[in-house]
């Protein structure tokens, strides 16, 4: 067999009764489906159950031009995934499926954008690897779980390129409205820097190919004003809630202009880390967010990049497109220059990645890296089963032995149903694994962990009693979650008011905060304890059973009796 019936549809064929594209179809769906498979499970905390209550309070006040939470003026990121968010609370009600929901449909706006730019670039072939390649991404499919901002930004960022990429292809006014449109969308979902690693790209194209006259072209500048006119309703929403409110404590300080940090503090305050917002970064750390994030396709990008330093541009791009390329490396390089570094900043990257690796494995015709690729993806499908495997033994997970013959009986029926040994069937594989392991985590792996997630479950509780308002500490770490799920009122409170109490009052707060105020001489009655973690950070002490109860806090529900016991009495 020669190295390009390796890479040809032809070769799934010939061990099918079915075509190719009846495989593409399907293993969609499924990739669809597994995604979506975390819409009904709880929001997670800290980033998605915070971001959640301020849309929340917006559906509820109905004031869509103030970013609030706790009473206070919150600026950090931009209106619109709040706005959206609230718009789906009016329509499908407040709770975790309306939170989610707009999130997947511009993940899935993502996957047809990424079919639609591949297709463009390359071929038809291509544009299918690279939509089950963005489906499958690991981080990806996390995010559509622990909704943020990425999932928004991921749909929106693709389309803005395809849709400029048609522009400079076509040069008609049309593309340059929509993605410009688009581009807005993602601005006023992240900020500037999107503008910026989306144009880089075309940047990197025009000066490669010497293509100076896009350089001068007109329109590019008129759709740069069209991006400063979508984003209008952001900055007006920012000057009516800070520049024109220059006594508002913002960060700590007075005359804070809420234009200026979406302009400067937002992004590049945090790239030169001058901005109120700081963070301590390393050079390599996204290096290695890959190795996790980007599976099961990590090791092939990384052989990819590898292979690239002998001939780069011809790596970068098989047939002369360089835009993908582009953004793909800008991004990469501003993201791992920042001193502000979080994992989920990359997922706008990877329908970029996704299209040029699909394209570049399409293009394969190295023995060698062939073998590597194929070995690489062979071991790493073991690896995953065998990670699930010790994940429901080591946690004790619920009906963990039927999971581990399920399991099994999926790896069977992968490896019999994609027996090749061709690239396409092994790539089928690795998509096929990748949806396994997260169907076990969203069905039986969050289940569990949601446990400890204090907040949604005292709320679960309060919620089936009568709600009465529920006080929090102001000077104990804030529970977005409880906050989120609760339908009574909540009541910020300092400690020191509690001796002005004329009333019995509910608080839901921190055990260790209750035992300091029993020392004290307050009278309070514990009337439930939750066991309490962050779940979106795990630690080994926590998933192994033996030593998980070292790794926990508690939270708990309890009444507070007005005034103080005397220590003496």
């Amino acid at each position: 067999m020669n190295i390009m019936e390796l890479v040809q549809p032809a070769n799934l064929h010939k061990r099918s009764a079915y075509s190719f594209n009846t495989w593409f179809t399907w293993l969609t769906i499924v990739g669809t489906i597994v995604n979506a498979s975390g819409l009904f499970l709880p929001i997670l905390e800290p980033d998605g159950a915070l971001y959640a209550t301020i849309a929340k309070n917006m559906a509820l006040t109905g004031d869509y031009v103030k970013l609030m939470f706790e009473g206070n003026d919150w600026l950090d990121k931009p209106h619109f995934p709040f706005w959206i968010t609230a718009f789906s609370f009016k329509l499908f009600g407040i709770n975790s499926f309306a939170y989610k929901f707009p999130g997947l449909l511009f993940w899935l706006a993502g996957a047809w954008y990424t079919y639609a730019f591949a297709n463009k670039l390359y071929n038809k072939q291509t544009a299918q690897w690279a939509v089950l390649i963005y489906i499958s991404v690991e981080h990806l499919i996390l995010s559509n779980n622990d909704v943020r901002a990425e999932p928004y930004l991921t749909g929106l960022m693709i389309g803005a390129a395809h849709y400029y990429y048609l522009a400079y292809k076509n040069n008609k006014w049309k593309h340059y409205i929509v993605g410009s449109l688009l581009l807005a969308f993602a601005i006023m979902t992240k900020g500037i820097f999107i503008g910026c690693m989306v144009m880089a790209g075309f940047v990197i194209e025009w000066t490669i190919k010497k293509e100076w006259k896009q350089f001068l072209n007109y329109r590019w500048s008129v759709s740069m004003l069209l991006v400063l006119l979508f984003i209008m309703p952001e900055l007006i929403s920012l000057y009516l809630q800070f520049d024109q409110h220059p006594e508002k404590l913002v960060f700590g300080q007075h005359k804070v202009s809420g234009i200026r940090f979406f302009f400067w503090d937002s992004q590049f305050g945090r790239f030169f880390n001058t901005g109120p917002i700081k963070g301590t970064g390393s050079k390599l750390f996204y290096v290695h967010t890959l190795l996790w994030a980007f599976l099961p396709w990590s090791v092939i990008l990384f052989v990819m990049v590898g292979a690239s330093i002998k001939n780069f541009k011809t790596t970068l791009s098989a047939t002369g497109n360089y835009v993908c390329g582009g953004i793909g490396i800008a991004g990469f390089l501003v993201f791992s220059l920042s001193r502000f570094q979080l994992p989920h900043y990359l997922n706008i990257l990877y329908p970029f990645f996704a299209i040029i690796v699909a394209n570049w494995l399409l293009n394969l015709k190295n023995k060698p890296l062939l073998k590597t690729v194929t070995y690489s993806q062979h071991i790493l499908f073991f690896l995953l089963f065998g990670a699930c495997i010790s994940l429901a033994l080591v946690m004790r997970l619920p009906y963990a032995i039927p999971a581990i013959v399920i399991l099994a009986a999926f790896a069977t029926a992968i490896t019999l149903i994609f027996s090749g040994n061709g690239l396409q069937h092994i790539l089928a594989r690795s998509f096929a694994v990748i949806m396994v392991v997260n169907l076990f985590l969203n069905t039986l792996f969050y289940p569990a962990l949601f446990k400890y997630q204090s907040g949604n479950e005292a709320a679960a509780f309060l919620n089936k009693q009568i709600q009465h308002p529920v006080h929090m500490f102001n000077d104990v770490s804030a529970e977005y979650a409880f906050q989120f799920y609760y339908e009574g009122s909540i009541k910020k409170i300092d400690p020191h008011e509690l001796n002005d109490l004329q009333n019995d009052i509910v608080v839901y707060t921190s055990k260790e905060k209750t035992d300091a105020l029993q020392h004290m001489g307050y009278q309070v009655r514990i009337i439930r304890s939750f066991p309490h973690f962050h779940i979106s950070q795990v630690t080994g002490r926590f998933l192994n059973v033996n030593t998980r109860e070292k790794a926990l806090d508690y939270f708990v529900i309890a009444t507070i009796q007005p005034g103080m016991l005397a220590l003496a009495l």
